[in-house]
């Protein structure tokens, strides 16, 4: 089982990433990637492009390079508990993908009722796509209430491999995660979190749990582009 598309990728945009766009396409097209998502980091993180880098980029970045697809959006950082973004709702309804993720310089919740409380904030935006690793913080969270949220909320759980490597707490997180996942019914996706070219596409430790698990394919939305192409569509147009 592998993915087609990575949901979560970085280019030299965001500063504490290394590679270009193009770098990143080349890499995916080596290793068989059909589409990669740009999702850089939103202004309120230090490392941030500008506001216009966001506000540029549909119609400026080619849906195909290279015979690969690439979907515009950002990983925007969550402010409060109320779910506040730092990005514009003009901004986000324009994306091809809004990954929602708390980043502790723009965000330190203090307990897991406050952390819960900003994810279930999120999933009442229509435009966010993507909770972003949920796993990784040192807080957990009510899965099932924030899942089950994510589920009617037709959003989807990142299951980040890159969470696995910041030590044995998020990887215990995630796997709980994804083990409600299933028994909820709730989409997710699976990315690398790459901010190197090098690092596109690696998502191993993400798939080898989920196969630990048996996890349902059908609920891994990147499995294929048309399956992340067509769930992306059917968003869009129930937004409309």
């Amino acid at each position: 089982m592998n993915i087609q598309v990575d949901t979560h990728t970085h280019t030299n945009a965001s500063t504490h990433a290394y590679g270009t766009l193009w770098e990143n396409v080349k890499i995916a097209k080596e290793k068989g990637l059909k589409g990669i998502c740009m999702t850089n980091h939103a202004p309120n993180l230090p490392d941030s492009p500008h506001l216009w880098h966001f506000d540029n980029l549909i119609g400026t970045i080619p849906e195909v390079i290279d015979g690969v697809r690439v979907f515009c959006g950002a990983e925007a950082n969550i402010l409060d508990s109320n779910g506040t973004l730092d990005l514009p709702e003009n901004i986000l309804s324009i994306l091809d993908v809004v990954i929602a993720s708390v980043h502790i310089p723009c965000f330190n919740p203090m307990t897991e009722e406050e952390y819960t409380k900003s994810w279930l904030s999120v999933t009442q935006n229509p435009y966010v796509t993507i909770l972003g690793h949920t796993g990784r913080f040192r807080l957990g969270y009510d899965h099932e209430a924030v899942i089950s949220a994510v589920r009617d909320a037709n959003q989807c759980i990142e299951i980040n491999n890159h969470s696995f490597v910041c030590g044995q707490k998020p990887a215990v997180h995630c796997r709980e995660i994804a083990l409600t996942c299933k028994k909820l019914g709730a989409k997710i996706v699976v990315s690398s979190d790459a901010h190197t070219p090098f690092a596109i596409g690696e998502t191993e430790h993400a798939m080898q749990l989920l196969e630990e698990i048996k996890f349902p394919e059908e609920l891994i939305m990147n499995l294929t582009l048309d399956r992340f192409s067509q769930y992306l569509k059917e968003r869009k147009e129930h937004r409309s």
